[in-house]
């Protein structure tokens, strides 16, 4: 019964393959950092995660999450409503909600999940969803869950946005919804327009802060912070698993209203596990440490500067950036794929991205910068794109 299945399968792949598109998983065999050891036994340095403050292995978030694990367990093995919930899930989700400046937070296993159930369980037919068009794809699958009308706008086109803000006008609720920060590109959506047009147009706002939060705004609390509009956006997602410890977990946090008819009502939260507790003691810890100090932000920021100020001098191509996302543009899927394997040769380790991930036409090598870095790392990573550069002709 299988087989003709079987035999379609091993096709697609194989004209994957064949079109130079195929996705390889490289083994990292240490802890994540700004140099890990890879499968080979090589060490390389790693410019492709999310680790924008470096902490996915520190030392003080590890020695949190080991304490929970004594304090709480290592499992809950139930949903928050059955017994699911401990006092710290309750700390985690006020600490959050201090740190964005809103009323509550709900936590979830993932982003993927707290954009796949904030939409069904607030809005129906009778309601719109606007989107920004290169919003992630967690929030697009959210929308589908959801049987809202949907209309779409051009990535941070408020002209765009106002006309579709316009058409929606008949509907009960309208609710605009877009990442802070842009996952291939770098770029910020200028949220203090759409809060303006949301105003002048009855609608909420949405905005997903995965790769802002930790990462924008003079103490990295977001795009709200960085346009000062703290308190104005009615819900905010984001994870655990990027600038705030790498590990898992994500959260929506925001008008203590819209919280509370999550919980109630929201699929993913009702019936998924609730995060360990080493998780959320580390999340806790994490939080702590970002109300003691700015210096990782501050290191962050001046590491992307300086590199996107010397890649610019070499003649490569860049998307403007207000993030730690530095997309280095190469256009053709099979250059970027030949890319990144060279400059793993030379001790870098990045990936190319190509459609689907992207748009056709639009490959690229997305650079992530972390506080992690030194400046040796980044003048490493700096002298192998100007090698492979030249090597396959991407700058002269």
């Amino acid at each position: 019964m299988y087989g003709k299945f079987k035999e379609h399968l091993q096709q697609e792949v194989a004209s994957i393959k064949e079109a130079g598109l195929y996705k390889d998983e490289r083994i990292i065999t240490s802890p994540q950092g700004a140099e890990i050891t890879i499968s080979t036994g090589e060490k390389v340095l790693n410019f492709c995660a999310n680790n924008y403050l470096g902490l996915s292995n520190n030392p003080k978030l590890i020695g949190a999450a080991k304490d929970a694990l004594d304090q709480r367990g290592y499992g809950m093995s139930s949903v928050r409503f059955i017994c699911g919930t401990q006092d710290i899930h309750r700390e985690l989700e006020r600490k959050i909600a201090d740190f964005f400046g809103t009323e509550d937070s709900i936590l979830y296993a993932a982003c993927f999940d707290a954009n796949g159930g904030i939409f069904e369980p607030l809005f129906n037919g009778d309601d719109a969803i606007i989107s920004d068009a290169l919003n992630h794809a967690s929030i697009i699958d959210g929308v589908r869950l959801c049987k809202a009308q949907r209309f779409r706008y051009a990535n941070g086109d408020m002209g765009d946005l106002e006309n579709k803000l316009q058409e929606a006008q008949k509907a009960r609720f309208r609710v605009i919804v877009t990442d802070g920060v842009f996952s291939m590109d770098g770029n910020v959506a200028p949220v203090d327009e759409i809060v303006r047009l949301a105003e002048q147009y009855d609608a909420l706002v949405m905005v997903d802060e995965s790769h802002s939060a930790g990462v924008v705004g003079e103490t990295g609390r977001g795009v709200t912070e960085l346009f000062h509009i703290r308190g104005k956006v009615d819900m905010i997602t984001g994870t655990l698993g990027k600038a705030f410890g790498g590990a898992i977990g994500g959260y929506t946090t925001g008008r203590k209203e819209i919280i509370e008819m999550l919980r109630q009502r929201s699929r993913p939260y009702l019936f998924s596990n609730s995060l360990p507790p080493a998780v959320v003691g580390a999340g806790i810890r994490m939080f702590e440490m970002m109300d003691e100090t700015n210096e990782l932000q501050e290191k962050l920021h001046h590491n992307t500067a300086y590199f996107m100020d010397n890649m610019k001098k070499l003649g490569f191509d860049l998307k403007p950036t207000q993030s730690a996302i530095c997309a280095v543009m190469l256009y053709d899927a099979k250059l970027s794929q030949d890319f990144a394997r060279l400059l793993l040769d030379e001790g870098i380790y990045v990936i190319g991205f190509y459609y689907p991930v992207v748009p056709r036409g639009q490959a690229r090598i997305r650079v992530q910068l972390s506080a992690a870095h030194k400046t040796e790392h980044i003048d490493k990573a700096v002298a192998a794109f100007e090698k492979v550069g030249r090597k396959l002709g991407v700058i002269g």
